[in-house]
Order: structure tokens, then C-alpha cells, then sequence
């Protein structure tokens, strides 16, 4: 595998860390996931735009201008051949003597590499299964940050629970999935919580969100108990890699009739139009 470090394509296993890297040793970077289509990355400016609003929030700088990042990101895909799949992009503040407190000046390092990865066909036809937890991630979930431990917790309880995903409130106020933003819908109108630092402002939620605009779907961004959810004719996820994926189950209770909902999929169809596949 070639993969992007700095603004060298190189083997994977000639890429080397430093050990006071602050990604490695704080967690200090930004990352962004970007999906790829018939070899084209889909929304690149979108991630892009967040990746930068990522790196300003923590105030790091960003070790290349945005065409040469995104020219590096065209050369990693047509150097990997990558058709159908995702890019994993990654900005350190670079390495420094281990301290809380950042240095005044440093040497941001970035790393990004392809992954082969099919469309989640059958998790998109037939949905999944999500239990809820208690959100205990800090109060920045819009940054893009590469802290994600209290994520990794969420999504292990509900693999040790048998489900797919970890669906997180704050004192019984929905705000989003491990790994995902979270809608539903009620009497048919969409529901999902605003734009705010409580959640990542995710790139196919905003899709999504004109998508229902377009399709005539009534949209509230409006945050949503936990009983809205328990209560909710349908359920589903969207994220970078899952696209659009009903949920049909929560803590063990069907949602609505327990299959995936007529506005999510016609949602789904919608999306599938925007991209220009097919299930």
C-alpha cells in the first residue's frame, strides 16, 4: 500500500513516528474520513472545509495550502488505483517535548492512506440494531478531533451488546451516534439535533438535510429526548461510511413495525440519485 506522508507517497511501512508525535502522546491532531466513489472522492470540499475549521478551532496550523492538499489526495487515489472506498486523512500538531501546553511554533505532520470498502448493502437494506448510552465525550464533538475514546467505549458496549451502534444522550436529550449523526421521524416529519457543539456537523447529514428539502420532507433541527426515540415511527444513521442506514431496533424494542421506515428510504434512493449508484 502507498500511502500519503507529509507530501511524499511512500510505502506504508517506510512511515515512521516520532514517539513525542503529540497525536501519538495527546491525541492532538484532526483527522477527516472521505469516501470514494467510481474512484472520485464525494463532498472533498465539504471535508476539506471542516478539516480546516477542525485545525483553526485547536488552533493548529496546517502544514499545506488547501490545493496542494488536495492535489496530494487526487495523487494518493489514482497512485492506489482506489475505485470504491474511503480515504482516512490525518493532521498531527508534529512532535515536541511532551507538554500539556502546545509549543509556539511546530511542524504539523500529515498522514493519509485508502481503504477498499464496499457500500453497506445489506446493513442499508435490512437496518440495524443500536442501544443508547450516556454521551461522555467532552463539549467540542463538532471538532473533529482525533480524541475519541469516549466513542470507542459507546460503540464497544453495543458490540458487547449484539447491536451496531451506540446511540448517545445528555440527560435523556438525543445528540448523535458513536460514529454517526441520528434522525428520526415522527408523524413524518425528520428530526435531528442542530448544528452545535454538541455533535459533529457530518457531511451526509448535511446531504441529507437537502435531500428532505428537496423531497419535500418536513425538517426540524431540533434536539429530541429519549422518549422521542423510543416513540419514533422510524429511526436511521448517517455517516461518511454507512451513507443512510435504518435503525429498526433500540434497546432490544422495534422501531414503528420494526422495518425500515418510507421516508428512509426514500431518502436512501434520493442519496443513491446524488451519488449515481445503485444498491
Amino acid at each position: 500500500m502507498t500511502i500519503l506522508f507529509n507530501d511524499q507517497l511512500i510505502a506504508r511501512d517506510e512511515a515512521r513516528v516520532d514517539v513525542e508525535d503529540r497525536g501519538y502522546q495527546f491525541g492532538d491532531g484532526v483527522y477527516e474520513v472521505i469516501r470514494v466513489y467510481g474512484g472520485h472522492p464525494f463532498c472533498l470540499g465539504e471535508h476539506l472545509d471542516r478539516l480546516e475549521r477542525s485545525a483553526r478551532e485547536i488552533r493548529m496550523p496546517l502544514p499545506y495550502s488547501r490545493e496542494k492538499t488536495e492535489q496530494l489526495l487526487l495523487q494518493l487515489i489514482e497512485t492506489n488505483q482506489l475505485k470504491d472506498g474511503y480515504l482516512y486523512v490525518q493532521i498531527t500538531r508534529g512532535a515536541a517535548p511532551r507538554d500539556h501546553a502546545f509549543p509556539s511554533k511546530s511542524e504539523p505532520v500529515l498522514t493519509a492512506y485508502g481503504v477498499e470498502s464496499q457500500r453497506p448493502t445489506d446493513l442499508m437494506k435490512n437496518g440495524i440494531r443500536a442501544i443508547t448510552q450516556e454521551d461522555i465525550r467532552w463539549l467540542r464533538c463538532d471538532i473533529k478531533s482525533l480524541n475519541l475514546l469516549g466513542a470507542v467505549l459507546a460503540k464497544q458496549a453495543a458490540v458487547d451488546a449484539g447491536a451496531q451502534e451506540a446511540i448517545l444522550h445528555r440527560n435523556g436529550t438525543v445528540t448523535e451516534g458513536s460514529a454517526t449523526n441520528v434522525f428520526i421521524v415522527k408523524d413524518g416529519t425528520l428530526w435531528t439535533h442542530p448544528a452545535n457543539h454538541l455533535i459533529l456537523h457530518g457531511i451526509t447529514r448535511a446531504v441529507t438535510l437537502k435531500l428532505a428539502e428537496k423531497e419535500g420532507i418536513p425538517v426540524r433541527e431540533e434536539a429530541f429526548s429519549l422518549e422521542d426515540l423510543r416513540s419514533a415511527d422510524e429511526v436511521f444513521i448517517t455517516s461518511t461510511t454507512k451513507e443512510i442506514v435504518p435503525v429498526v431496533e433500540v434497546d432490544g424494542v422495534p422501531v414503528g413495525t420494526g422495518q425500515p421506515g418510507l421516508v428512509t428510504r426514500k431518502l436512501q434512493q434520493a442519496f443513491e440519485q446524488r451519488i449515481g449508484v445503485t444498491v
